[in-house]
């Protein structure tokens, strides 16, 4: 039997084995496609309801639908005019949730070669990829596919590899050694979007009105000690998971998605990807692709900054379109407090006019929520709300 019928949707007719269909589903899209997949089969393809192409009058127009995100420029947010992008910063964080971060100061080498170096990966045999699947969601490493492939009941067109990268001295032999590069030069990426990382939250706190940054020349205020504790304890101790995403082409785009519709639990989130377009964001009740900038980052308020804000800075559902002729690849880099650590509103943001919006929150109750559910909602990040 060829791989073209095996894999063309009719595998249950054909033989007559569930258990075999699901251990194919289970070997992710890229396995599929490498193997001459003609049709998108049952499991990956979405209600009517939440599928991509749906047309209704908050759509719009095809035209309508594209988004230039608010632009930072990073190079003048360390410069004279840091005042004038700080609220540039504000209003990207509260209105949209997003931003495109330019002139970020990463050489470009190293951006190019983390594309590379995930491309590459990808392209090994899937027996050189199988080794590092685990439904352990703790495991430093983890190879896989759709959203939460374990409790998942639409399979979502994303094969991923999921590193953590803190500390790296602990993690770091677990990684793949293939590509034989792969680790070397990961690492080298990791440490520069740590570094980035951490000069956007200290822009992100001053924007919020947390703190000043020129009174680290004359001493830190009581009311900064804080937030200069929050970070610390990101650059000493915080979450830095990179994932790596594959989106193949696909057979049938409109039946299904890249990645549902999903905040991300984190604080801050890095992406870079390439010049295939597939990210939407939720803005204004309207899906709106996001427009690629060659070398730029596209960054994004988590679940985490927005309960630590109380509300002011927006996580904003965001979803993954697929089509049927490229390839695309992408890399989040998510920095967040420790697994360890309990995130709740500043207190320096409650007040009277302001009450406090979240409950507290850890990773234990966040590994609780995914595990038991379908996650395909900002459900988690609502649950926390108060009110």
């Amino acid at each position: 039997m060829s791989p073209a019928l095996v894999l063309s949707g009719k595998t249950r007719e054909i033989n007559g084995s569930y258990d075999s269909l699901e251990m194919l589903y289970q070997k992710g899209v890229k396995h599929m496609y490498d193997n001459g997949i003609e049709h998108v089969p049952s499991k990956y393809i979405l209600p009517a309801a939440e599928r991509p192409n749906v047309n209704s009058e908050k759509n719009g127009s095809p035209d309508e639908l594209n988004l230039n995100l608010p632009i930072i420029d990073f190079a003048e947010l360390q410069g004279p005019n840091r005042a004038q992008v700080l609220k540039s910063l504000a209003y990207a964080c509260e209105n949209y949730g997003f931003f495109q971060l330019v002139n970020h100061g990463i050489p470009e080498e190293i951006i190019s070669n983390m594309v590379n170096v995930s491309k590459r990966f990808f392209e090994m045999p899937f027996s050189e990829r199988e080794k590092y699947m685990s439904a352990d969601m703790s495991s430093p490493v983890r190879y896989g596919t759709s959203f939460n492939q374990t409790n998942d009941g639409v399979f979502c067109w994303r094969d991923f590899l999921k590193l953590v990268c803190h500390p790296l001295s602990d993690v770091l032999p677990h990684w793949p050694s293939s590509p034989f590069d792969f680790r070397q030069l990961v690492v080298s990426y990791a440490k520069e979007t740590k570094l980035l990382f951490m000069l956007l939250v200290e822009a992100i706190l001053e924007s919020l009105g947390l703190k000043n940054r020129e009174n680290k020349t004359e001493g830190v205020n009581d009311d900064d000690v804080d937030d200069d504790d929050i970070l610390k304890e990101l650059e000493d101790d915080g979450s830095q998971l990179m994932v790596m995403n594959c989106y193949p082409p696909c057979p049938q785009p409109d039946l299904t998605l890249g990645m549902p519709p999903h905040s991300d639990y984190g604080f801050l989130t890095l992406l870079l990807q390439d010049q295939v377009k597939g990210l939407q964001i939720q803005h204004q009740h309207n899906w709106v692709t996001v427009q690629p900038i060659p070398g730029s980052f596209v960054v994004n308020v988590g679940d985490h900054l927005e309960i630590f804000s109380n509300g002011r800075y927006k996580s904003v559902l965001h979803r993954v379109l697929v089509n049927s002729m490229n390839y695309r690849i992408s890399v989040a880099s998510l920095h967040s407090l420790p697994f360890t650590s309990t995130v709740r509103p500043s207190d320096k943001l409650i007040t009277d006019t302001n009450p406090r919006r979240y409950k507290d929150t850890d990773f234990a109750s966040f590994l609780d929520y995914i595990k038991s559910c379908d996650s395909k909602k900002k459900n988690f990040l609502e649950s926390r709300k108060l009110y």
